[in-house]
Order: C-alpha cells, then structure tokens, then sequence
C-alpha cells in the first residue's frame, strides 16, 4: 500500500488536474503465511490478483516490489516503468546480537528466502534456520515475542515504512548479494496501451532499469523463482555497468559465484554472459540439485 500511494502521488505531482484512485486488494501471497513461497507457488503469488483486475478493467496499473514479479510476465502485460531504487542491501534485525557473527551457535534466525538460507548457511554453518512469512509487523512481532534470535529482512522495507531504527546493522552485498531487483519498485500495466506508456514514462530511472533487466536476464537463464537461492546485483557508473551473481544449493554447500563488467547501454548481453560464467561453474548441477530437494 505505501508503494501504492507513493506512485499515486508522484502521479499527481505530475498531472495535478487528474484523479488516481487505489484499488487495494489481497493477494493470495499475503494470505498464505504458513509456508514459505518456494513451497506455495513463487512469486506469481503476489502479482496475480492484481492482474486479473487489469484484464478485467478494474484497474490501469499496478505497482509492485520488483523482486516479487516473475521473471517472465503474462502475455497481455509489460512493466511501464522502474523507479529509483531504494538500498538494495539485507538487514539484521535483532533486539539482543549487533551482527550475524554475534550470534551463539544454534541460535534461530528467520528469514523467507532460500538466497539468504543459504549465504547464512555458508557463514555461520551453526545457526538454525527457519522460515519467516507475514508482512513486516507480523515478522517483528514474532521477533519481539522471542520466537527467533535475529531475523533478515529487506532494508527498503523497513526504511519506506518508517522501520529504519530496527536495523541493527546492515548486510553488505559482499556478505549477502541481494536478490534481482531488490529495492525496487515496478509499474504494471497491460500491454500496448500508449497512454498508460507516455503518462509514466516521466517516473522511469534508466540507471535502476537497466540494472534490474541485467539482473532479470541472468535470473531467467536459470529459472529464477523463490525455489531457487539465485542473487544477482548490478551497479550502474554513467555508462558501465558491473553485475554480480550467484546461485547456490540451499545449505549452502555449493556456491557459483561471477562478475562481470560493461555497457549499461547493454544489460540483457551482460546477463546472458553471466549466466555462461556461472554454467562453466557448474550452476545448472547446482540448481538441478535445489529442486530435487
């Protein structure tokens, strides 16, 4: 809903004598919380309600976190714009530890995304991992209530909503590459509608753009979805761009790491040439090995 209303009033700073109107809605990504995604569905899960809305006119567009939109969209639907990106990086949020390496062995850490499971895992073999799902209340509850020592969260979600205090410390891309698009919020709409097209082209930032299609490239050369611990991270400097990437087995035991550098003109070539880099790593065994699990 903050994504909502943030792209609702950039839209009105925009156009002031127009009307914009949110259609909130429930999809069944919020409402599944007893399973993690990997388990349920992917990341469809929190996209296709709001699509059927689109299809069936009830709404022009949707704005969504980026990381939670499939890899390859419905045919009828394209992104119209990405906006700048907010910090990309994982936070440690804890009331007792500063960091991860402050934790005791055996210590619970929550978190919903097998890509940190597993760069957890790789660290800090002792700690015990456990799915965490809700919306960002009900996970800092659960951690109030003592149910975990630490939990990782998206840093962008806690600063757009005000959280930035409980951050205990950030989680650097070196130490946990985040997931493609990350901090990064997409617009939705039906395909080939030009209006829709010229009023939100002004909200594009071609530097985050083009960065998450680089990032969306490699993670589509191997399937990416919540079943798969993939990261992929990409920095634009005026016209280079440097990607990074990884994929690995959910414990962490194998690991493919790779970067590569070029033209940010160019993003869709440097994915694809990062996924040959992490294939000569033997990646597709990694994956393979990931939803045999």
């Amino acid at each position: 809903m903050w994504q909502a209303e943030t792209v609702r009033a950039r839209l009105l700073e925009l156009y002031p004598h127009s009307t914009v109107e949110i259609l909130g809605m429930t999809t069944r990504g919020d409402q599944i919380l007893d399973r993690t995604l990997s388990k349920v569905g992917g990341k469809g899960l929190f996209v296709k309600e709001l699509e059927v809305a689109m299809q069936n006119g009830e709404a022009d567009l949707a704005v969504h976190s980026l990381k939670d939109v499939p890899m390859e969209l419905p045919e009828g639907f394209e992104l119209a714009a990405v906006l700048e990106r907010e910090d990309p990086r994982d936070a440690f949020v804890s009331n007792h530890y500063q960091r991860l390496a402050d934790l005791p062995a055996g210590a619970v850490v929550g978190t919903s995304s097998l890509r940190r499971q597993a760069l957890i895992s790789a660290r800090f073999p002792q700690l015990v991992i456990q799915p965490l799902r809700g919306n960002l209340d009900t996970r800092l509850s659960k951690l109030d209530q003592g149910d975990y020592a630490a939990i990782i969260l998206a840093a962008a979600g806690l600063k757009r909503l005000g959280m930035a205090e409980r951050i205990r410390s950030f989680i650097e891309p070196d130490e946990s590459l985040p997931a493609p698009g990350q901090g990064a919020m997409a617009i939705e709409i039906p395909a080939g509608r030009r209006d829709l097209q010229t009023l939100l082209a002004p909200l594009n930032h071609t530097d985050t753009e083009r960065a998450v299609r680089a990032e969306r490239t490699l993670s589509r050369n191997f399937g990416g979805s919540c079943q798969v611990p993939l990261a992929a991270f990409a920095t634009v400097d005026n016209e280079a761009m440097r990607l990074r990437a990884m994929v690995a087995t959910p414990d962490g035991k194998r690991i493919a790491r790779a970067e590569v550098s070029g033209a940010a003109h160019a993003p869709e070539a440097l994915g694809h040439e990062i996924a040959r880099v992490l294939e000569a790593q033997d990646a597709q065994s990694i994956l393979a090995a990931c939803k045999a699990e």
